[in-house]
C-alpha cells in the first residue's frame, strides 16, 4: 500500500468520525453487535465505514480533493484539465 493511500485512509477515518450521520450509523452497528445495517447499506470494513459497498467520504474538502485526484488524470479521461 502506498504511503499516500495509507494517509488517505486515515484522513477518511478522521472525517467519518466527525460526520454525524456516520457516528449514528456506527453507534447503531455497535449497539446491535453486527457489521452491517439496513440490508447491507451500511457496514464497517477494516475500521472504515462503507455505504452500498463503497467507502463513505463525508461531504466537504476531503471529498473534493479525492474527486480532483482521481478525476483529473489521463486515465480518468480528462488529461489533468
Amino acid at each position: 500500500m502506498l504511503v499516500e493511500e495509507r494517509d488517505l485512509k486515515e484522513r477518511i477515518k478522521r472525517a467519518q468520525e466527525d460526520d454525524e450521520k456516520v457516528v449514528k450509523v456506527v453507534k447503531e452497528l455497535k449497539k446491535a453487535g453486527i457489521k452491517t445495517l439496513k440490508d447491507k447499506e451500511w457496514k464497517i470494513e477494516n475500521g472504515i465505514v462503507m455505504k452500498k459497498g463503497r467507502i463513505y467520504v463525508p461531504e466537504g474538502e476531503l471529498r473534493g480533493e479525492i474527486i480532483r485526484l482521481h478525476h483529473n488524470t489521463p486515465i480518468g479521461g480528462h488529461g489533468g484539465r
